[in-house]
């Protein structure tokens, strides 16, 4: 750094979240105190996660591309896990249980806590469970998941303003993590973790998705929102002090241009949202997820040779 460069100081910081306990291998995210990547001039004692999307049903829309290395796994989802973890490095697993949903399957709470339980014995990492979406199945699938993994600190994806009461209660009832997720926008981020901290749940246990938009389609309105965000908590608001989980991989591969461009368009969008904030990255591609790995290891100066600027 310069020595006419004067480092910024800033008032507040993120929050330290752990995901995973019990049988778990916990891992931590936040804790910056400073703008994302500005490592000559704040501390930052926990990088980006990285996690890879595995589901418990063949996910037909998956791009042909995505579906290639996963071959053999899909709808295995203890052997993806495996995979995921063993073969691709992923620091951590989103359990996708898109199988539940009404439309897609309709398999019972029942059926999507025994994935999750057979995902655990498989790996040692931590979980992220995305239910089927918002209503009551979805409440019914994460509680009965909760309920069955207890202990074992899943982060819950996802509790919203419109109903966010039953998750909140089974969170903080079977020792899990919530991912409150709201529409890109500031002040609904804030206001959803009000309405958490009123219903007793802890904010070192709560993650923001502010909804992703991907490269092309959203991406710089979600990089502003998520801007605003961090220099809200940075400036000292506690309530939004709270690390950002991004469904990277998700939104990514809905552009018509991933079809084409392939593995690229996922990094593309990647990167930009780790600019703008992101600390849990939930990825599809296992090529995309080596790529972010490499670029992180340089920013964050564990290869030689990298972040020159530190």
């Amino acid at each position: 750094m310069s020595p006419d460069l004067k480092p910024k100081k800033w008032a507040g910081a993120l929050r330290a979240v752990t995901l995973g306990a019990g049988s778990r291998r916990p891992l931590t995210v936040g804790g910056g105190n400073g703008l994302p990547l500005h490592t000559f001039e704040a501390a930052f004692p926990h990088r980006p996660l990285l996690a890879l999307e595995i589901a418990d049903v063949d996910p037909p829309r998956w791009a042909e591309s995505v579906r290639e290395p996963w071959e053999g796994a899909l709808g295995r989802p203890a052997e993806a896990a495996r995979r995921a973890v063993g073969e691709f490095g992923a620091d951590l697993l989103l359990v996708h249980l898109m199988g539940t949903h009404p439309d897609r399957g309709n398999r019972t709470p029942e059926q999507a806590a025994a994935d999750v339980r057979a995902v655990l014995e498989r790996v040692s990492v931590p979980l992220i469970v995305k239910g089927p979406g918002a209503g009551p199945k979805q409440n019914q699938v994460l509680a009965r998941v909760a309920e069955s993994c207890r202990g074992e600190g899943l982060a819950l994806h996802s509790a919203s303003n419109e109903d966010y009461k039953t998750l909140a209660a089974v969170a903080v009832a079977y020792g899990h993590l919530l991912v409150g997720e709201s529409p890109i926008d500031v002040n609904l981020a804030k206001q959803l973790n009000i309405l958490l901290a009123d219903a007793s749940v802890d904010l070192d246990r709560v993650l923001i998705d502010p909804l992703t938009g991907g490269l092309g389609y959203g991406l710089e309105y979600t990089y502003s929102v998520m801007e605003r965000i961090r220099l809200a908590a940075l400036g000292g608001d506690a309530r939004l002090n709270c690390p950002i989980l991004c469904l990277v991989g998700e939104e990514a591969w809905k552009a018509k241009e991933a079809r084409t461009c392939g593995v690229q368009w996922e990094v593309a969008t990647a990167m930009a949202l780790i600019e703008a904030g992101a600390e849990v990255l939930v990825l599809r591609h296992p090529e995309a997820l080596a790529r972010i790995r490499k670029q992180l290891d340089w920013w964050f100066a564990e290869t030689p040779g990298g972040a020159p600027c530190r």
